[in-house]
């Protein structure tokens, strides 16, 4: 036998479907974390920072600085009484709300905190400011330095939690079997994969997601729905609400009270919204193209037929509004002149500064993720849940463990946890686009960003913009959401809202605490630094859904007689009661 016989009997290999299968499996066994990308950032960090003597002479001085001025801290509480309130070495951030109860400043509990806060004052200053190590690479060093020190944090153990020991003897320790039944709960949810409790008492299409409609098209990826409109007169140019497919639409039409859509039908408004399809196994080549072509293009093209000879306020929420922002372009592109504004809300179009959710998009992650992604079809919602959970972990980790576990209290549940624990999954295809096109590599802001093969530029838009962001949005940083400001030279009213990513969007007339900065910036005006802006433009009291109306109305026409729900004649009928099937699908 020759040797080509002899080549001929060993097993045809794929490489590259080899190293699919073992990426998968590192990334199942891993939590989608790239370990390589972990070292590789520690190497950048430790390296530089062994290279740097100047920097290391620094923090021992700091070391020695707070070892003595937690020193003579100590010295005083033994010198005085224990109910004395001394001044402390160091106060924790404002945004931090582990230490607030007045027994965290009483012995040993303020000797417990102020030795916690000084340790991660210190671990800040020793993976910032290292010469030599990439921004990307301090930044992961950084979160991961928070993480870990997060663990240890006094507040989470029930012998170091002064508010924790204070229940339990108060309840003869009630709150710790009430903590553990809980834990045991929890765990039989996880492995059942049952419902949070409470999400029974907002049940979709009965106590939220409730505002009257018809579905009036659907394909395999949308459902439209058309609202019924409770005005004798509407406006002429309807509203077509694209959401975020990361997420089910109803977050804007949640309960009767605080459901934008509603607030927007009852101001004479014909609202349209996109219902997404829960993607499966089957959806796994699903890409951005198919939603821009199947999602938005389709859904104003159903529009056009239901209320022909009239533009288009075109919204866009999140992901929902990036997307709205590469059509608007593409329809310049092409001149094409359907829709009349759009609005964003909480949508990036820059992703160049996209804030602390990069810290898990570069290469070897995103390779990790595809690789995992393949596999299964799709991004699952647990996977998305879990990684805004470590964003804020002090917020959706740690303090709801120290609530329900050593407090024994369970959250209550209102419509917008219910809401959350309704979570979506992401089509392996679209998913892997999004992060490769958008946020490693940014083709949007650059210009590189195609759509039917040719480039879009978002400098095409001579429509005006209203442009929402919320001052504390983890998912998207208002600063990066501002950066609109110079990929376009329309006018852009931005508007600066209190509350976070989802919180500070619902935000209804009547709720207490709301305010914003809003500010329209002209073609000929100069541009202001995202800081400048803020301080300078005055803080309004107030829902800013009624500014926004207020715009709106300013840039539609006189109110006429509210249009038919669907097109009889045509194939864009009326298919079933809003709010449809698509977003009942688990």
């Amino acid at each position: 036998m020759d040797l080509h016989n002899k080549r001929s009997l060993i097993p045809a290999l794929d490489p590259s479907a080899l190293d699919q299968k073992l990426h998968a499996a590192i990334a199942q066994s891993g939590c989608s974390i790239s370990f390589i990308a972990l070292w590789l950032t520690y190497l950048d960090w430790a390296g530089h920072l062994s290279l740097s003597p100047g920097k290391r002479l620094n923090l021992v001085r700091l070391g020695l600085e707070q070892a003595q001025q937690f020193n003579e801290y100590c010295c005083s509480l033994i010198s005085n009484s224990p109910d004395c309130v001394m001044t402390e070495c160091i106060a924790p951030a404002t945004q931090d709300r582990r230490f607030r109860d007045p027994d965290w400043h009483r012995w040993p509990f303020n000797f417990y905190h102020q030795s916690f806060l000084l340790s991660q004052e210190w671990w800040a200053a020793a993976t910032h400011g290292i010469s030599g190590v990439s921004r990307h690479h301090e930044e992961v060093v950084s979160f991961v330095a928070r993480q870990l020190l997060d663990t240890i944090s006094p507040g989470n153990y029930l012998l170091t939690n002064p508010v924790a020991l204070r229940k339990t003897m108060a309840t003869g320790g009630e709150n710790l079997r009430q903590g553990m039944i809980n834990f045991m709960e929890d765990i039989r949810r996880y492995n059942t994969d049952a419902s949070i409790p409470g999400t029974e008492n907002f049940v979709v299409g009965r106590d939220v997601a409730i505002t009257p409609g018809k579905v009036v098209y659907r394909n395999a990826l949308i459902e439209l729905i058309q609202y019924t409109h409770t005005t004798e007169k509407v406006h002429p140019e309807p509203i077509l609400i694209v959401p975020a497919w990361i997420m089910k639409y109803y977050i804007l039409d949640l309960s009767p009270d605080n459901s934008l859509i509603r607030y927007l039908v009852n101001q004479g408004h014909t609202v349209f919204c996109i219902s997404w399809k829960n993607p499966g196994e089957q959806d796994r080549n699903l890409s951005m193209d198919d939603y821009l072509h199947q999602g938005i293009y389709q859904a104003i093209a159903v529009i056009n037929s239901i209320i022909p000879h009239t533009r288009i306020h075109a919204t866009g929420y999140c992901i929902g509004g990036t997307l709205l922002a590469i059509a608007a372009a593409a329809m310049a592109r092409d001149n094409d002149d359907r829709l009349a504004s759009i609005t964003l809300f909480a949508a990036q179009t820059d992703f160049s500064e996209p804030g602390e959710l990069a810290l898990f998009i570069d290469e070897s992650e995103v390779s990790l993720l595809e690789a995992q992604m393949q596999e299964t079809g799709f991004l699952s919602a647990g996977q998305m849940a879990g990684a805004f959970q470590i964003l804020r972990s002090n917020d959706l980790f740690w303090s709801r463990l120290v609530e329900e576990y050593l407090m024994g209290e369970r959250a209550r549940m209102n419509d917008l946890m219910a809401w959350n624990a309704d979570a979506t999954r992401m089509p392996a295809r679209m998913h892997g686009e999004y992060l490769r096109k958008l946020f490693l590599n940014n083709d949007l802001s650059s210009g590189k960003y195609t759509v039917t093969e040719k480039p879009v530029s978002l400098s095409d838009i001579t429509i005006p913009i209203f442009c929402v962001a919320t001052d504390a949005d983890h998912v998207a940083p208002w600063k990066s959401v501002y950066k609109l400001h110079y990929l376009t030279s329309t006018e852009i009213t931005f508007l600066l809202a209190n509350g976070g990513h989802n919180a500070g969007i619902i935000s209804e007339p009547g709720h207490p605490g709301r305010h914003y900065q809003v500010l329209t910036h002209h073609i000929s005006d100069k541009h202001l630094a995202p800081d400048v802006w803020q301080q300078s433009v005055p803080e309004c009291e107030g829902s800013w859904w009624m500014r926004w109306n207020h715009w709106l109305d300013q840039r539609s026409g006189s109110p006429v007689k509210p249009p038919n729900q669907g097109v009889p004649e045509t194939q864009y009928q009326v298919l079933c009661d809003a709010p449809g099937t698509y977003v009942l699908e688990k």
